[in-house]
Parts: C-alpha cells; structure tokens; sequence
C-alpha cells in the first residue's frame, strides 16, 4: 500500500504544510485508518481509495477524523496527477464527510472547489481575548471558527497564544487576520486549533474558505493572494465565487514508500 508525504501549498521542500497520502485497495475501519495517522504524525493523513470512478476520501490527525481538509485534499490530488491514476487534463471528485469536493489543475497548480465557510460577527468571549493576549478588530463565528481580525500584519506574526485557553472555547479553531502590510499579498493569517489536536496548523485551506468572503467584503475584490504565517509559511490563491472559494497551491513530494500493516493483514 503506497505511503507519500507531501508539502502543500508551497513549490520548496520543508515549507508549507506537510501531508501523508495513503492509497487504500482495500476496505477499511476507521481504528485502523486512527492508528496509521497517530504513527505517521503528520499534521493530517489523508486516505483516498477508488469509488466507482471517483474517489473515497478520509482525513485524520493524529488525534481525531476531521470533517474537511484543504491541505489533505490538495495532497491527495496532487498525488493522483503525479502518479497517473487521473490524467491531468481531469478533474477528481472527491466523496468526503463534507460532500462532494473537487479538484482540477490550472496554471501548474491544485485548484481545490470548496464550499464558502461565512461567518457572523458575534461578541468576542472574555476567554477568546485571554486565548489571544490581544483585543481583537472584529469577530466572527461559522459553523467552525471563530475569525478574528486584528490591527496589523506585525501583531498576527507576533502573536503568543494561550493554546490552553484557545482549547476551551467552543469551536474547531480560531483564525487570525489582519490586511497585509506588503503589496505582496492581500491578507495574512494564523490558525490555531488545538481541538483537533493541533496547537497551530501551518497552512489551512478550509480556513480560507471563510477569510476569502470576509476579505471580499472588506476589499471589494474576488481574487487574492494570501500568507499564512506560520513557523513554516504558504502561499493561497483565493477565488471568491457566489457560494465557493476556489483554492490554488503548488505541491512537492518529500517521501515515497510503502506501508507494510494494511487492513488485512493487522
């Protein structure tokens, strides 16, 4: 059974976030697809399996099955194209908790098709403003995360969370943004999501599928380029539609190998 580990939403290696690709052939439960993610302790590992010509597609941290991944899903994409299991003038649909998601490759990169995540401004909770150490622009909350705007670029680099306070509140995670300093970019961000068992995530797709309508509205434009300023860092391009955010990234492969204990053979 085929094991990749592949960083997204970069074109270098070591940067970006880093994903773990498994091809299932067989059927599987999800303890076992658990385990394999808590050993490879990838931020996510992402398991992909033929589906009558589509595709089955899982997402795991080492902790817990996540709903949706952006950086899963480019990863599993990327791994599709580049072993010629789909031709790359095609398109992947993809079957997930979340729907169907999909895939296609424009310009030399993964443009992922997502659903728009809109969030409603909301009062910021007390333990959201400790979880920060910073008073906040704005607030809002999706169905996820809370969004938080903040005054600058320089305060979303700096900043120090209280990941024991952040894991308290009730949400998937927290997203922090403020417009970008440099003509570089439009936006900046961070996420922090110690819910599913990580303290802050390097680059994060579905994040973006409620920064970009925010940023839509603020900016009055459809089209970004966006920075998430992790240790690692990544590059987005960001595309607004009526009800969807296209996401773009480049990808690389780290590791190629196999994994020994499949689900028939444990």
């Amino acid at each position: 059974m085929e094991l990749t580990i592949i960083n997204t939403f970069t074109d270098q290696p070591f940067k970006g976030n880093p994903a773990a690709v498994c091809l299932l052939t067989v059927e599987s439960d999800s303890e076992w697809m658990q385990r394999i993610a808590k050993e490879i302790n990838m931020p996510v590992t992402a398991f992909i399996q033929p589906h009558n010509g589509e595709w089955k597609l899982r997402w795991f941290t080492p902790s817990i099955e996540i709903p949706i991944c952006g950086h899963g899903t480019l990863a599993s994409s990327f791994f599709l194209w580049d072993k010629g299991l789909v031709p790359r003038n095609q398109p992947i649909a993809y079957h997930t908790k979340s729907g169907l998601l999909t895939a296609r490759f424009v310009d030399g990169m993964v443009q992922l098709e997502f659903p728009s995540l809109i969030e409603q401004e909301t009062a910021a909770p007390e333990l959201l403003i400790k979880a920060l150490g910073v008073m906040p622009e704005y607030v809002g909350q999706n169905k996820l995360d809370y969004l938080v705007e903040v005054q600058s670029e320089e305060i979303v680099r700096n900043l120090k969370p209280d990941i024991d306070s952040n894991a308290q509140l009730p949400v998937r995670g927290v997203i922090v943004t403020s417009q970008s300093d440099s003509s570089e970019y439009d936006f900046v961000s961070r996420f922090f999501s110690p819910a599913q068992g990580l303290d802050e995530d390097q680059v994060t797709g579905s994040a973006h599928c409620c920064l970009g309508p925010y940023w839509k509205s603020k900016l009055d434009k459809s089209v970004f380029i966006a920075y998430q300023a992790s240790e690692r860092g990544g590059l987005l391009k960001v595309e607004v539609t009526e009800n969807t955010v296209k996401l773009s990234g480049h990808a690389v492969t780290i590791f190629e190998g196999n994994l020994t204990i499949c689900p028939q053979t444990r």
